[in-house]
């Protein structure tokens, strides 16, 4: 009878190996500790290829996880909490200790006073378990909630029960056991504003103040990739004209001021000739000039543009231009598609954006010049003739066919 191990794995997640007896037969075993004991079961067979009995190693791993929450001691504390009583608890220390964004603590207040209190109710910590959790993933997929909303709500829970266990008011995290909804796959296909329809955008605004606004705030959103919320929240003193930078450093959102969402608290972004001579053009003709006044405050009032309003603006000039329905965060995907398109190296763009994972930035890398220069191979390989073209062709439409820097340089830019 021999063993066959698995690759290590975290601490604390017990280890699952495979075991052959003497007749052949292979079967999956768990082991791991349980207090100051050291707990070793027989799981189930392995599924051999191509059959239907026995365990994957996927459901071999999850019977592991339930055997362990099943067998764990009970805390060693004296307190014994309801759900909804730990949830409160939770969401207080991540908004007292761990500092989090106050929009993000009304988003966790919210859940657990629509959501979690009414379907846990007055239940205990330790009363809920696996199936509980299970039972309300499925019924908020039932009520239509998108899966990542489901999923936001599960980490959430997963969060409250750990924060528990710390404390001495739970044996164990159940959420650990249960297989969360698959998320839908990113949509690969980006929307963004191609030149002539930036140009039709700005045309299409209104002559009034808040026009007379609205198009410079269009084209820095598109010229420099900044979120609504940083727009809103840019002052004079950010714009650094003698660096040509826009620098990043607050952030508007629900009424409130917060630092950009993002790895660090502030970020610099390179700024356009053409951008900086309209926000020069702005500057001196705005009421407010002061370096800690709004960039794009209301003309006359001097307070946050409402995101409401501008959003709403923003779609009747996409009307009145006879553009397709876009988003005003469509504007900072313009950033990101002319940035790559241009060459821009994709880690440059990821820090100007102020994403935190290479992964957000990586949508724009199918904009970027083919480094490998593939279409005049592919035309040696293919093409009625072996001569390389000395220079491929780019098809109109597509976004290839200008760049930032072409940008700057075309009449009035």
């Amino acid at each position: 009878m021999h063993s066959k191990r698995s690759a290590r794995r975290p601490a604390g997640t017990g280890s699952l190996f495979e075991r052959t007896d003497r007749a052949g037969r292979r079967s999956w075993y768990g082991k791991f500790w349980s207090g100051d004991r050291q707990v070793k079961r027989r799981l189930g067979p392995v599924r051999e290829p191509g059959g239907s009995e026995g365990l994957t190693r996927r459901q071999a791993e999850r019977a592991l996880r339930e055997l362990m929450l099943r067998d764990r001691p009970a805390p060693p504390g004296t307190e014994r909490l309801t759900f909804a009583t730990a949830a409160e608890r939770y969401v207080r220390h991540v908004a007292d200790v761990r500092q989090r964004r106050r929009t993000t603590v009304r988003d966790y207040e919210l859940i657990v006073r629509k959501h979690f209190a009414p379907f846990f109710a007055e239940k205990g910590m330790d009363a809920v378990d696996v199936h509980l959790v299970d039972a309300y993933m499925q019924s908020k997929q039932r009520d239509g909630l998108a899966a990542n909303t489901v999923c936001n709500h599960m980490t959430l829970m997963y969060g409250i029960f750990r924060h528990a266990m710390r404390k001495g008011w739970a044996s164990s995290n159940p959420v650990a056991a249960v297989d969360r909804p698959s998320q839908p796959a990113t949509d690969p296909d980006i929307r963004f504003f191609t030149k002539e329809e930036l140009e039709a955008l700005i045309r299409a605004v209104p002559d009034d103040e808040l026009g007379r606004l609205e198009a410079v705030l269009y084209l820095t959103a598109a010229m420099t990739g900044l979120r609504q919320g940083e727009l809103a929240a840019l002052r004079w003193c950010d714009v650094d004209w003698a660096a040509g930078l826009i620098r990043v450093r607050r952030s508007y959102t629900r009424g409130e001021l917060t630092t950009p969402k993002s790895r660090r608290s502030s970020r610099a972004v390179p700024m356009a000739d053409r951008l900086a001579r309209e926000l020069e053009r702005h500057f001196q003709v705005s009421r407010f000039r002061a370096d800690d006044d709004l960039v794009f405050a209301h003309p006359v009032a001097g307070s946050f543009y409402d995101a409401s309003k501008m959003r709403k603006r923003f779609k009747a000039a996409l009307g009145r231009a006879c553009l397709k329905p876009m988003r005003f965060h469509d504007l900072r995907h313009t950033f990101g598609t002319q940035m790559a398109a241009a060459g821009t190296p994709l880690k440059a763009i990821q820090e100007w954006m102020g994403h935190r994972d290479y992964k957000t930035t990586s949508i724009y890398a199918d904009y970027a010049p083919d480094p490998s220069n593939g279409r005049r191979w592919a035309q040696a390989a293919f093409g009625e003739s072996g001569d390389l073209p000395a220079e491929p062709a780019i098809p109109a439409g597509q976004v290839a066919r200008f760049s930032t820097v072409r940008w700057n340089a075309d009449s009035g830019s």
